[in-house]
């Protein structure tokens, strides 16, 4: 099943033309005076664009860096955000999409009324330095979250992003999963129960194909003479073994060991092509339900795929 309507609290003016969730905070072009007046430090790097509109130079890591400073500051409330060198800096937009269709989601298993609070529990794989999902689902519906990561310079960062920001440390917490090869193992203690689980897996299959996409990335973007990423991402947050397919084929398989546990699976896939073996894996540990939910950020499409092994029912 594939969802793409997503209920609508509010929304934007049908007058704003592109094709972020109807709830986002960030659908038009970004204000900077706005921006600014949340972050000061902002005004460096903002100038007129070709167009004459105002911008940042995306090219720029230290400028998508502060920007995403600024728009965690002015819409979620979060004063304090750093992440370390070469870190994964997120595009916080698209990252706020997944949360807002993952409300929706949730909210189809209780008569359409989107859960709120701390009663909701979230399950976040790989949190990464920037803590980023955590961070805006706090922000936007009061979810509780468990963040996980195997990288200790990951967990180091958003433990200090987390206790730098008032109320946060009671909303969110860190674990360190031990073991690189396992996803749930470890960290879902036994008897915790999570409304649900949320995952950016890494995209490539090896350090080769992560360098060849980046040079793909500058190439597109007409960068060949830029050294660095605008984005970035270290090692872990962007390539494994298997790639995208291999790990989130693991994580299905694992999950099938903690089916009474989690009402839903869910994981961000890049590829559509990738879906096809994903729903194989599926089927064979016996998921009872499952869903595509496709996403879009101007001309591009993402989607995330959902499951659970608990009837509606036991989904309450």
């Amino acid at each position: 099943m594939t969802m793409k309507k997503p209920l609508s609290s509010g929304g934007a003016s049908p007058a704003v033309k592109n094709n972020l969730h109807p709830r986002s905070r960030h659908r038009g072009r970004y204000d900077f005076p706005a921006l600014c007046a949340a972050l000061p430090e902002l005004n460096e790097f903002v100038r007129r664009n070709e167009w004459g509109d105002l911008s940042v130079d995306f090219a720029d890591p230290r400028a998508v860096i502060c920007l995403n400073r600024a728009l965690l500051s002015q819409h979620y409330n979060v004063a304090h955000w750093q992440i370390p060198p070469g870190a994964l800096c997120p595009p916080v937009p698209g990252r706020a999409d997944y949360i807002h269709y993952l409300a929706d989601l949730l909210a189809a298993d209780g008569q359409n009324v989107i859960p709120r609070g701390p009663q909701v529990s979230v399950l976040d794989i790989g949190t990464g330095a920037s803590c980023i999902y955590p961070l805006i689902g706090q922000a936007e519906y009061g979810w509780r979250f468990t963040g996980t990561e195997t990288d200790p310079a990951s967990v180091k960062a958003a433990a200090a992003i987390v206790s730098a920001n008032p109320g946060l440390s009671t909303a969110i917490r860190l674990r360190t999963q031990p073991d690189p090869l396992h996803i749930f193992r470890g960290v879902i203690k036994k008897g915790e129960r999570y409304t649900a689980t949320l995952c950016n897996p890494p995209f490539h299959a090896s350090e080769q194909q992560a360098g060849e996409g980046a040079q793909r990335k500058r190439r597109n973007l007409g960068l060949e003479d830029k050294p660095a990423l605008n984005f970035g991402g270290t090692a872990g947050e962007l390539w494994c073994e298997g790639g995208e397919t291999g790990f989130i084929t693991r994580m299905i398989k694992e999950s099938a060991e903690f089916a009474s546990q989690v009402n839903w699976f869910t994981s961000l896939v890049s590829r559509k092509e990738n879906l096809k073996p994903l729903y194989q894996a599926l089927r064979d540990v016996g998921a009872r339900e499952v869903k595509t939910v496709e996403m879009a950020q101007g001309q591009k499409v993402s989607r995330f795929i959902a499951w659970t092994f608990l009837p509606a029912e036991k989904r309450k």
